[in-house]
């Protein structure tokens, strides 16, 4: 039987959504017949990027609760009340097989009703700091995919599968071609190259760091591409010279991965999943302002197995040029480091994940 039906949601960012649309054409290219729809956030990027990816989305009227006392919050429960009905509604139409969430305030309400209604769950935790979705919906779940050792503090440790996090396909057959990259970037390939990654919004503190430390990678011989994303590239464009390349989006990455010798970047799941797999020196630089400070977490776990360099934005004027001059005069830093990172990627990620949510149909 090749006509299943998959509900799919996640959202509220690239890290939630990405997941979702590659398991999602993993199970569409097993099962090309099967019918998806996707359930997201009203006013969230996935009713913009899921379409983009093909497929069908539903929004729901729903959000997450501010930290501190506002007009929002209290009109949560309203919220989450009028989720749930069409949640349900949803699931009543559609009638799904299985039901998958990758986290974000949608995939709540819809898996908490897909479970109600005897639709089998799968949840997909990308961080290494369990969200609250996920942890709400654990214990109804039959099975919960991870990317990171020690996630039995979250959930039950009998439902756990450790799959890892999907990876874009042009990333996994990575090859390094350092000429071509410095050719199409024009850069010097006999230089160093600092690749600097903030997000495709950007991250103002990281792109700040970066600004004030340009005399310093001049004066160790280094280029710079630079993603400083779209909220800033008017900004920072002003320094785009012979050895530093300012862009608001790198659309090539794997060249970008190729030519980069040392990695600047936020630590955000799949950035971390895809940085394992390209295996070189990354100092990360956590964003602290991510629920439950997960990107901190993320970091840490890498840190624990001398597998990256973590700095806290609160730390980088007194400590940076210091840890950065330490791993660019330490070969056997540069090489640990890629090496012990390499050992963490799992690249078949999204094929173990739809393996998981296959022994569901038998």
């Amino acid at each position: 039987m090749g006509n299943y039906r998959f509900i799919l949601s996640g959202g509220g960012t690239g890290g939630h959504i990405y997941p979702a649309v590659a398991i999602a054409n993993e199970l569409k290219r097993r099962y090309p017949d099967a019918k998806f729809l996707f359930v997201g956030a009203k006013d969230k990027m996935e009713m913009e990027k899921v379409p983009q990816a093909g497929y069908e989305i539903k929004g729901l009227w729903i959000s997450g609760i501010q930290r501190k006392l506002t007009f929002k919050n209290l009109m949560f429960p309203f919220k989450l009340m009028n989720s749930l009905l069409g949640a349900r509604k949803i699931i009543k139409e559609f009638k799904p097989h299985v039901a998958i969430g990758t986290g974000g305030f949608a995939s709540g309400p819809l898996l908490r009703m897909a479970e109600s209604s005897g639709v089998p769950c799968v949840l997909q935790e990308q961080n290494s700091f369990a969200g609250i979705t996920n942890k709400l919906l654990a214990g109804k779940a039959e099975k919960i995919c991870v990317a990171y050792d020690g996630m039995e503090r979250f959930f039950p440790k009998e439902k756990i599968v450790k799959t890892g996090n999907p990876i874009r396909t042009d990333l996994i057959e990575l090859k390094e071609n350092k000429q071509e990259a410095a050719n199409f970037f024009g850069l010097d390939d006999n230089r160093k190259t600092v690749l600097v990654l903030g997000g495709s919004l950007g991250a103002r503190r990281i792109n700040q760091l970066i600004e004030k430390e340009l005399g310093f990678f001049q004066k160790n011989q280094l280029q710079v591409l630079w993603q400083c994303g779209k909220l800033y590239f008017d900004d920072y464009k002003k320094h785009n010279s012979e050895a530093v390349k300012v862009s608001a989006f790198v659309n090539r990455m794997d060249l970008a991965y190729s030519i980069a010798d040392v990695i600047i970047s936020r630590a955000g799941a799949s950035s971390v999943s895809e940085l394992c797999l390209v295996g070189k020196p990354v100092i990360f630089i956590p964003s602290p302002n991510v629920a439950e400070d997960h990107q901190t977490q993320n970091a840490k776990a890498l840190v624990a197995k001398e597998a990256a360099i973590l700095i806290k934005e609160n730390q980088l004027d007194a400590v940076f040029e210091d840890k950065f001059s330490e791993l660019l005069k330490s070969e056997s830093i540069q090489e640990r480091l890629g090496t012990n990172i390499k050992k963490m990627a799992m690249p078949k990620a999204t094929e173990h994940i739809v393996d998981e949510i296959e022994k569901l149909l038998k």
